[in-house]
């Protein structure tokens, strides 16, 4: 905090990455804690980045706040429900800033990335039904890349969006057009046919 008051622009961009989900699996199954701790990383993660950073931008004139949000907070990704839940908040806590902190000429503003070729996400590119279930649902036919996300949010970062302000923009080739992922391949083998139709096998004794 001190270090971006002193410089000599001071704080003028941030940018909020908080995400992630510790668990995958049906709803009627997903425990208590694992549900809590995926919201919280997303959610309070980006509550807290941005709670922290307004002041300064605020005392410097203001700019911009750009939180990574998924094409999960607005189609439904069976199995990731928690993590869904989540980015949905992001979106929300992304308007209600906006809102508070545009008469200070902070603009806040969220991207949706859809499928993006990543690390992160090798367990998809290695299963070809799940990956598939992808492309088929997405016009332009393949995932992004981390170049592509960087240059909207750099785009909702800078001067050339000076009149957006709480937004959610997707950036997912047209995936958001259509439906979500099938992760049946995942969560089957680890949970059952039946836990997936929501009827999982009671606890015996």
């Amino acid at each position: 905090a001190a270090a971006a008051d002193a410089a000599p622009l001071g704080l003028r961009i941030v940018v909020a990455c908080a995400g992630g989900s510790s668990h995958m699996g049906p709803l009627v199954v997903t425990g208590v804690d694992e549900f809590r701790a995926t919201v919280e990383v997303n959610v309070v993660g980006t509550f807290l980045t941005i709670k922290h950073a307004a002041p300064h931008l605020v005392r410097h004139g203001g700019s911009s706040i750009v939180a990574v949000s998924s094409i999960a907070a607005a189609v439904s990704h069976p199995y990731l429900g928690a993590y869904a839940v989540g980015k949905a908040g992001i979106d929300m806590l992304v308007k209600v800033a906006a809102d508070e902190l545009g008469r200070s000429n902070v603009r806040v503003n969220a991207v949706r990335p859809g499928l993006v070729d990543t690390e992160l996400v090798a367990g998809i590119f290695a299963t070809p039904d799940v990956l598939d279930s992808y492309l088929t649902q997405t016009p332009l036919g393949r995932a992004g890349q981390p170049e592509e996300i960087a240059e909207l949010i750099r785009f909702l970062a800078g001067p050339e969006s000076a009149w957006i302000t709480g937004q959610a923009i997707s950036i997912d080739g047209g995936h958001s057009l259509r439906r979500g992922p099938d992760y049946t391949p995942f969560a089957e083998p680890v949970y059952g046919t039946d836990a997936l139709r929501g009827a999982p096998p009671r606890p015996s004794g």
